[in-house]
């Protein structure tokens, strides 16, 4: 079935994919332009609910349905994680810089939850992965059906390097689960995890996001919070170019999100 709406055409269909459930999504093939206006290849999943019945789009179906390394997107599990095992307490507790100088400078500092969230600081979460320990990491992805599940790695963070891997379909199930504070941990544990997500806010509404990058593809996953409700995203895009790539990962969300009505324009 085609929807027509003014100029543009948009397939409907409904399916059934890991993760995510069952539902009647609309396929933007009109948003190509936003890709294409910053020559990129990927895909983006955006549920609107800020109405009385959800909306759910995507553009390219098939690459949504596809699971990737979630990278530095995995910051949000991790740090549910984390403060759930009680290897750090709160957002406000200091990880001391070891010294070493890392190609990012914001890296180079102490850090807490909040910078290393903004920051991607990798070197903070490999202290809390190995106080958590590989096997109640595992148990942790089954409990909270994250992806594949699958924490194992032979070398490297298991979380870019190894075989855990999500869907952009998947990212959003887990992200309304994040924000519906459905997943088995404290309200108060949720309640950070979204505080340091926290990008930008405006006098009616606030946009929390997470980046990542693998070196090959990259995320920029969350929801911008609105008082009738909430809009979830994920897009994942391919990063031939690898750093000169990355800020399209936001580009493009947010010119989807304005052609919605969902994020004010600049």
């Amino acid at each position: 079935m085609l929807i027509k709406s003014g100029f543009l055409l948009a397939a409907v269909f409904f399916f059934s994919s890991p993760g995510y459930g069952q539902g009647n999504i609309v396929e933007r093939s009109d948003w190509v332009q936003y890709f294409e206006q910053f020559a990129a290849k990927g895909t983006i999943v955006v549920v609107d609910e800020r109405g009385t019945y959800p909306r759910n789009w995507v553009f390219d179906h098939s690459r949504a349905l596809k699971r990737f390394s979630p990278a530095s997107t995995y910051k949000i599990p991790h740090t549910l994680f984390a403060l759930d095992a009680g290897v750090v307490q709160d957002e406000f507790q200091v990880f001391q810089w070891d010294g070493a100088n890392r190609d990012y400078k914001l890296h180079n500092q102490n850090q807490d939850l909040r910078s290393a969230m903004k920051y991607s600081t990798a070197w903070v979460y490999e202290q809390l992965a190995k106080k958590i320990g590989k096997k109640r990491s595992q148990r942790y992805l089954m409990e909270i059906d994250y992806g594949n599940k699958d924490a194992y790695t032979s070398s490297g963070n298991y979380w870019v390097d190894g075989n855990l891997a999500i869907s952009a379909y998947e990212q959003i199930d887990f992200l309304k689960k994040v924000y519906n504070e459905q997943l088995p941990f404290s309200t108060e544990h949720h309640g950070i995890v979204k505080h340091i997500m926290l990008v930008e806010q405006g006098d009616d509404w606030r946009l929390c996001a997470k980046t990542g990058w693998e070196g090959r593809y990259g995320w920029w996953v969350g929801w911008v919070e609105w008082p009738t409700g909430p809009v979830f995203f994920a897009l994942n895009i391919d990063t031939p170019n690898r750093k000169e790539d990355l800020y399209k990962r936001e580009a493009i969300v947010r010119v989807v999100l304005q052609s919605l009505y969902a994020l004010p324009s600049e």
